[in-house]
């Protein structure tokens, strides 16, 4: 059995639910940066699902390095236009030859970049509002070797960590589904929403005030009135949905920037403030969990479009946020876990440097009755963490 070196202890502070302010904020899928995030993550599983195909196994890439350039555009009410489209260019490496045989990662990366963008903005034309171009730099078959041998548990690619933490707190929940509560449920008998939906949350003391920017689309209204209404059926829309989560006083503001008197309103004819002025980049918006928590310890690394079989920068933040989940549901007295995985490069992935767990406890439940518990849930969810690549492959964990 493998040792590996697994550390609970208590945590020094507060519960971020107790702590005075707390700040989270989520980056919905069509803005830019999560336009980056996006097409970044859709590219890395197609290369992967084509490299198992065609050799067995998934060889060296990454596409992390994804960038947009916002583009110009004049929306008015009924539809505007794109004057200068957008522009996102795919970069990172890619194995093109292996063992004899060429591989087109270039055009796979392209018709998938394409294909993601026609399923999720049906605004957005992409023959002419969105130029997409990829600049994968040359990958080796070498470097297969840093994978390890083929039904063995890869060598991590990095010294470097990942973080995740359990359960949500409110104010995470209330900013997390509203995003993803406007741009599925909303949005489908809404089309006049985008899907450039950013919430921003800030709990003080027990009021919570949501902030949320709404990308509207231009072409669904006719005019001034008629956004004022869209607006004021989104923000009680919103206060519908946050005090699900919540018994604390909430506050919804929505589109705050918009000055009617002056005819400034948030309104775009693609559903996205790409199209004029926003540029974006992998890495810059949700984390692995798909918030931004600064009360939280948090990582720098971009989650999307890294190799799902060695890259720590995937794979840990991915684990840890699993594994946080899994041991508040599997072992009870837990108010609060934070993990911290750490890496060091070359040795296995499942044998992290150190797992830290810190925990606060319910009240009455002491950390020494539960330690080994919790030490023994985040062992198990060690052992199969090659289990997570097959699954990013294959899409059912996301990574923003």
């Amino acid at each position: 059995m493998t040792e590996r070196n697994i550390r609970v202890q208590p945590s020094d502070g507060r519960a971020v639910e107790e702590e005075a302010v707390e700040v989270v904020e989520r980056k919905g899928l069509g803005h830019p940066d999560s336009v980056c995030d996006g097409v970044a993550e859709a590219v890395s599983q197609a290369l992967a699902r084509e490299y198992v195909e065609r050799f067995g196994r998934v060889l060296h890439y990454n596409t992390d390095e994804t960038q947009l350039v916002a583009g110009n555009a004049a929306p008015a009410f009924g539809g505007g236009e794109v004057l200068e489209p957008i522009y996102i260019l795919i970069v990172g490496r890619a194995t093109k030859e292996y063992d004899g045989e060429t591989f087109p990662a270039e055009s796979i990366a392209l018709k998938t970049a394409r294909e993601y963008l026609d399923e999720h903005f049906p605004s957005l034309d992409v023959g002419t509002d969105v130029i997409v171009d990829v600049k994968l730099g040359e990958g080796s078959g070498d470097l297969q070797t840093v994978f390890g041998e083929e039904g063995a548990v890869p060598m991590a690619n990095d010294t470097s960590y990942g973080v995740g933490h359990a359960p949500l707190t409110e104010t995470e929940e209330i900013v997390y589904n509203t995003e993803r509560h406007l741009v599925t449920e909303y949005a489908s008998e809404h089309p006049v929403v985008g899907q450039d939906i950013k919430v921003m949350g800030k709990r003080e003391g027990d009021h919570v005030d949501v902030t949320v920017a709404v990308a509207t689309i231009d072409y669904y209204l006719d005019g001034l009135e008629e956004y004022k209404d869209v607006i004021a059926d989104v923000r009680e829309y919103v206060r519908d949905v946050a005090t699900a989560y919540t018994d604390r006083e909430v506050t919804v503001h929505v589109n705050t920037a918009d000055n009617y008197d002056e005819r400034s309103i948030y309104i775009t004819t693609t559903g996205t403030s790409a199209e004029q002025g926003d540029d974006g980049s992998v890495g810059r918006g949700n984390r692995a969990n798909g918030l931004i928590t600064p009360n939280r310890p948090m990582s720098m690394e971009a989650t999307s479009g890294k190799n799902p079989v060695n890259h720590i920068g995937k794979i840990y933040n991915l684990l840890s946020t699993e594994i946080a989940e899994s041991v508040v549901a599997d072992v009870d007295g837990i108010r609060q876990l934070q993990i911290r995985l750490l890496s060091q490069i070359g040795r296995p992935i499942d044998e992290p440097h150190v797992a830290d767990a810190t925990v606060i406890t319910e009240p009455g439940v002491a950390l020494t009755d539960i330690e080994d518990d919790i030490a023994a849930a985040i062992d198990e969810e060690l052992a199969t963490v090659t289990d997570v690549t097959k699954r990013v492959i294959d899409g059912e964990i996301a990574t923003f």
